[in-house]
């Protein structure tokens, strides 16, 4: 699925802290770095035959890309604000799931900040799109691949 240009990306205010100190870091410091690289290439002489120079413009290319890709994040950030609606589940909820007889704290989050090994889910992803707008208490199952999971809401916080 394409994403739209200017769609909004839903970020907590950390995670848009994150990102901006990461451009920044992209900014001040790898860049230069890269143009040190790419000075120590030419040097190599004759640019046609000159791999490390190939390599050092295609990281160039890789590099602007992201800070490019960053800096439209940043403006399009929409910050999830710590909710205190504990009815049902939307993004920037934390919750307590019981999944297939296993207990995890989640929190719901934008896809720019997922981390499921820190427990922090996508609104978007299979799950997230399970689970939001559902109430404590509420159940159902989700296909994941080939397998089918259960899931229990057990607390919104």
């Amino acid at each position: 699925m394409k994403q739209k240009i200017n769609e909004e990306k839903y970020l907590t205010s950390l995670g848009l802290a994150n990102l901006k100190e990461e451009l920044n870091h992209l900014r001040d410091v790898e860049r230069k770095e890269m143009a040190e690289r790419l000075k120590q290439a030419i040097s190599f002489g004759d640019l046609s035959e000159n791999a490390a120079y190939h390599e050092a413009k295609e990281a160039q290319g890789f590099l602007e890309g992201k800070i490019l890709e960053l800096e439209r994040i940043i403006r399009s950030a929409r910050i999830i604000k710590e909710t205190n609606q504990k009815d049902y589940v939307e993004i920037g909820s934390k919750i307590l799931l019981l999944l297939d007889d296993q207990e995890m704290q989640l929190e719901i989050v934008g896809p720019n900040e997922a981390n499921p090994l820190k427990g922090k889910i996508s609104g978007e992803s299979p799950l997230g799109q399970a689970i939001l707008r559902k109430r404590k208490g509420e159940s159902g199952e989700i296909k994941i691949g080939d397998n089918k999971t259960k899931y229990k809401i057990l607390e919104i916080q």
